[in-house]
């Protein structure tokens, strides 16, 4: 994509929108974002815009946001162990559409009853050479030839809920990693609720999701800088959508050691 398409098509602006307590601040979710080693490297960040927004102009969307002057200046990225601005100019922006189309947690039902869970929640344990606490809930998350990797089916491994859940089970570097699987689902559920819109039919009365999830990767003139300059799945930064609010937020995540402020 070419730097300067945003400046010579239809273009879109972006305002911060006014901080609003969210469940990523909430105590017992930090508490364990804090045991995950994601407490300080985890954020959301919401803006308003001024045009309207189609899954076909999402490329340019997406780079008129990491061009936009309102949002640059909030853009933070880990140098030396703390987050500093993006100093550097972007000048494309990779952008992968993420499938988001649930609206319950039935979606991980078949862990229950696959073998990697008991009956109480509790994960089962697997041998492992390198990880002596190895369980089978990572290794359904990681392993492709695992034996329950397609418990949860291929189609909805894709979907941001799913994600989620694999992104905050994953954790970060230090992380502490829970024995049940209830937390996870929790803070998943917490989470995507706050990040996700959804609006119910008034005839039928089914709910359907109406937010657009964008998996994002900024490129400057030396290459790919955020949300990091290396490949590492647990570093990840996606944009989400409201095209009926005008509304998108920016959650990411840089994985390391260490917890600091923003």
């Amino acid at each position: 994509m070419a730097a300067d398409q945003c400046q010579f098509d239809q273009t879109f602006s972006f305002a911060p929108l006014p901080l609003k307590k969210s469940s990523l601040q909430e105590k017992d979710t930090a508490a364990l974002l804090m045991k995950w080693s994601m407490l300080g490297r985890i954020s959301a960040q919401s803006f308003s815009f001024d045009q309207n927004f189609y899954h076909y102009n999402r490329d340019k969307f997406a780079l008129c946001f990491f061009k936009d002057p309102a949002v640059v200046s909030t853009l933070r990225n880990v140098k030396d162990g703390a987050w500093m601005p993006l100093e550097t100019e972007i000048v494309q922006v990779d952008v992968e559409p993420v499938l988001c189309t649930k609206v319950s947690m039935d979606l991980f039902d078949p862990l229950y009853s696959c073998g990697i869970l008991t009956f109480s929640g509790h994960v089962v344990k697997c041998f492992h050479d390198v990880y002596p606490d190895y369980d089978k809930l990572r290794q359904m998350l990681q392993e492709e030839d695992s034996e329950h990797y397609y418990a949860v089916g291929r189609e909805e491994r894709g979907e941001f809920l799913f994600r989620l859940f694999k992104h905050l089970c994953l954790g970060g570097e230090l992380c502490q990693y829970e024995d049940n699987i209830d937390p996870y689902i929790r803070t998943t559920k917490l989470i995507y609720k706050d990040l996700i819109s959804v609006q119910k039919d008034p005839e039928s009365k089914k709910i359907s999701v109406v937010s657009t999830v964008l998996k994002v990767w900024a490129h400057d003139d030396s290459g790919r800088c955020y949300p990091g300059g290396q490949e590492e799945e647990r570093t990840f930064a996606y944009l989400i959508v409201d095209p009926f609010k005008r509304h998108v937020t920016l959650f990411y995540h840089h994985y390391g050691v260490g917890e600091f402020s923003r």
